[in-house]
Formats: C-alpha cells, sequence, structure tokens
C-alpha cells in the first residue's frame, strides 16, 4: 500500500439539524453513538463524483501516476447505477486505458476485501497496480423519518493504491466471513422483497435492526480478530493500531473490551463523518496519518463488518511512499 487518498462532501448535517427533522438531540445522539456530524453529498453528486475526489488526492499527496494501474476495485453499496459499475466510471473519467474494472458488494466490510482482493491479484501475478477505493452515499437511500437510523449515516470516499513489490511482507494474515442467517438485519430491497422466508419492507431504503446487529457484531467479530491473532502469531499487544468499521462508538468499545485492546489504539471517523460504510476504515486511516498517529513500518488490524452479515479483517504492516504534497 504506497498511497492513500479521501474526499468527504463540504455539506455538513450535524447532530442540531437532525433535531429539526427527528425527534432527537445532540445528547442522546452523542452519548449512544459518539457521533456529531457526517457529511452529505449535494442532489447532483454521486459516489463515482466521490470515489473521483479521493483518487485524486491520493495523486496530489504522493505525486502519482495511475495511467498504468491495471484493476480498479470499488467497494460500494451505493453505486450510481446498478450497471455500469462505479469502476468503469471512474476508469473512463481518469483516463485509465488498461485496466479492469468491478464493483465489490461486501457492506461495511467492502473495503477490507477489496484490499484482499487485490492483495490475491498481485500475489498471483496477475496485476502489478490496483487502486482499491471505498466510497458510499448513504444519505440517498436513508430513511430521515427514522430516527434510529438516520442519525448514523454520512458519505464518504477513501482510495489507497496497492502496488506490486517483491519479497513484500506488508500483508500480514486476514479473516474473512459471512452469517446470512441474519441478512434480515440490514438490508435495501431491490428487485426481491424476501429473504430467509422472512417479508422485507419494502421502501427502497435502508433499513437495520441495531440491536441484533450490535448483538451478532460483539459476540462474533472478537473471535475473528483473535484467528488473526493466532494465524500470525502476533500478540494483540504488538498491534500498533486498531481500525474497525466506524458504526458506532457504543460498539466499538465493548470489542475494544472484549479483546483487551486500549481505545486509545482505536481509530475510527465516526465522530465528525458518522457511518460512511465502505469509506469509514480508509477515512479513519487517514486521519491517523493526518494527525501524525500512524507511521511507516506500524502493524494495523482492519476490521470491516457489515450488511450480508459479512466480515473481513486483515493485518498490515504499513509501507507509504513519502508524501510529497500536503493537502491539510
Amino acid at each position: 500500500m504506497t498511497a492513500i487518498g479521501t474526499y468527504v462532501p463540504d455539506k455538513k448535517l450535524t447532530n442540531f439539524d437532525l433535531e429539526k427533522i427527528v425527534e432527537t438531540n445532540d445528547e442522546w445522539i452523542v452519548s449512544r453513538t459518539g457521533i456529531k456530524e457526517r457529511r452529505m453529498s449535494q442532489e447532483n453528486e454521486f459516489t463515482s463524483d466521490l470515489c473521483i475526489s479521493a483518487v485524486k488526492d491520493l495523486m496530489y499527496r504522493y505525486n502519482k501516476n495511475i495511467e498504468d494501474v491495471d484493476m480498479i476495485l470499488v467497494a460500494t453499496s451505493t453505486p450510481d447505477f446498478s450497471f455500469p459499475s462505479v469502476s468503469s466510471i471512474i476508469q473512463n473519467e481518469l483516463n485509465i486505458h488498461k485496466t479492469g474494472a468491478i464493483d465489490i458488494s461486501a457492506a461495511c466490510a467492502g473495503f477490507v476485501y477489496a484490499l484482499h482482493t487485490a492483495h490475491a491479484y498481485i500475489t498471483s501475478g496477475q496485476h502489478d497496480k490496483i487502486l482499491v477505493i471505498g466510497a458510499d452515499t448513504l444519505s440517498k437511500i436513508t430513511d430521515y423519518t427514522d430516527r434510529s437510523t438516520c442519525i448514523l449515516f454520512g458519505d464518504g470516499a477513501g482510495a489507497v493504491l496497492i502496488e506490486k513489490e517483491e519479497q513484500s511482507d506488508s500483508f500480514l494474515g486476514f479473516d474473512l466471513g459471512s452469517d446470512g442467517s441474519q441478512a434480515h438485519n440490514v438490508y435495501r430491497t431491490g428487485i426481491s422483497n424476501k429473504v430467509n422466508d422472512i417479508e422485507l419492507v419494502d421502501s427502497q431504503l435502508l433499513v437495520q435492526n441495531g440491536r441484533e446487529v450490535f448483538r451478532w457484531v460483539v459476540r462474533n467479530i472478537p473471535e475473528s480478530i483473535k484467528r488473526i491473532s493466532q494465524k500470525t502469531q502476533i500478540h494483540l499487544n504488538d498491534i500498533d493500531w486498531f481500525i474497525p468499521h466506524s458504526a458506532n462508538l457504543r460498539m466499538i468499545e465493548p470489542l475494544c473490551e472484549k479483546l483487551d485492546y486500549p481505545i486509545e489504539k482505536t481509530l475510527y471517523s465516526l465522530e465528525k463523518f458518522g457511518n460512511t460504510s465502505a469509506a469509514s476504515i480508509p477515512l479513519a486511516l487517514d486521519l491517523g496519518i493526518r494527525k501524525g498517529m500512524v507511521k511507516n513500518e506500524d502493524k494495523v488490524l482492519m476490521h470491516g463488518f457489515g450488511s450480508g452479515l459479512v466480515y473481513a479483517g486483515q493485518l498490515l504492516k504499513l509501507n507509504f511512499d513519502k508524501q510529497i504534497n500536503f493537502s491539510y
């Protein structure tokens, strides 16, 4: 992983703004989620636009040429269209002429799944330089009459460049999984409005049973993280930073408690950006870099989890190129 770039829209939706929309208040939202504000895309601003801005930030900061990128992977649950893919739109807009382009649908775990896929492509010898992007415009599918969900979600994008390197030891270990029996607890209906013989709310908007998702995450994700530690023979105490999906601070805290991992070494992006789904992990990583906390050679454990229900964890040793320019 040689470079990173991020982007969030300019428009803010604060907790005080939400007080005017639904029956809620700032104190209630912060105490239950840790979120203070989130970013909202404009009416004519879509997931591909956020992705392109994130890639441009990457190019500017690290002085990167992307003309020779040979694969684009975009993790998103909110594509501009059912088809064509967001990755194909990006390929055209950024004039990358000889590249594969696919979208990955793994909800809030999507960015880590895309990293895993990029690593497999490169180590198999099929590709040399891959753009991995996690992006979502959840504001476009959020039900702003449902106070239990509309307080959570925001829009954003994060992009990283994965490049082939001989004898690289950056990707240290992973753990992936799925539990489709819980699919009805986070969904957005499409052609079908039934799963696991359960009739779903057919609103075309995001529906979430937050309590059940919370229980599932706290019960299952610590075990996945422990498996990564066992596979790599790297103790959690030797991991510099933990970056879980920024769903809810009250979900992250019990994860850290179960793992006996310090919250002070845990990075999240939800305070200012809310739950940005596939963008939340790269946004959190970049916040750590911007603050001067995260450095090369650090061991970083990323773990995403979301609708499916799916999860993906990846332990990395960072090896970014030197930043040339600074966008902050």
